[in-house]
């Protein structure tokens, strides 16, 4: 951009959903392991539990709770030359030129990326529940979108446009 100063790279995770979510880890941890000191205490005239399924128990606990944090390792990190999203599991990098706009509206839950193929990315990591924080970071993403697609040049016009 030519006389001002290029828009500042955007970096955004969901807060609140991370919030919650280690909330919920840390209960499923703090309920197996409750389940795992009672254990031994449990009678049973077919099973006979001890130390070992007492480490299996604690162990379940903590792998459920991972799982749980998995859920909330979304991120947006954008700057000039684009935006790399990492959604749960899928991971796109998107330069600005295959950008048609910087979606989010009012009732939806996230943000999204249309794209000029018409597909749209969800942007799980810009949820309405973050309110302020989401608000400022897709005003962020519409200012370098804005900012990459002004210095391209303008498509010639076609013979049969309507």
């Amino acid at each position: 951009m030519t006389g001002s100063q290029a828009p500042a790279p955007v970096s955004v995770v969901p807060r609140r959903m991370r919030q919650l979510l280690a909330l919920l880890a840390a209960v499923v941890v703090a309920v197996m392991v409750y389940v795992a000191l009672e254990l031994p205490s449990t009678e049973n005239t077919v099973v006979a539990y001890g130390p070992v399924d007492q480490f299996a128990m604690a162990g379940l606990g903590i792998a459920l709770a991972a799982g749980v944090l998995f859920l909330g390792r979304s991120r947006v990190d954008a700057d000039a030359a684009g935006a790399r999203i990492r959604n749960v599991v899928v991971h796109h990098q998107v330069p600005w030129t295959a950008v048609r706009a910087v979606r989010f509206e009012r009732k939806s839950a996230w943000a999204s990326l249309l794209l000029e193929n018409g597909d749209e990315i969800s942007l799980l990591a810009l949820q309405a529940v973050d309110t302020e924080h989401a608000v400022r970071a897709v005003e962020g993403l519409r200012a370098l979108h804005a900012a990459a697609r002004a210095n391209e040049p303008v498509a010639p016009p076609l013979l049969y446009d309507d």
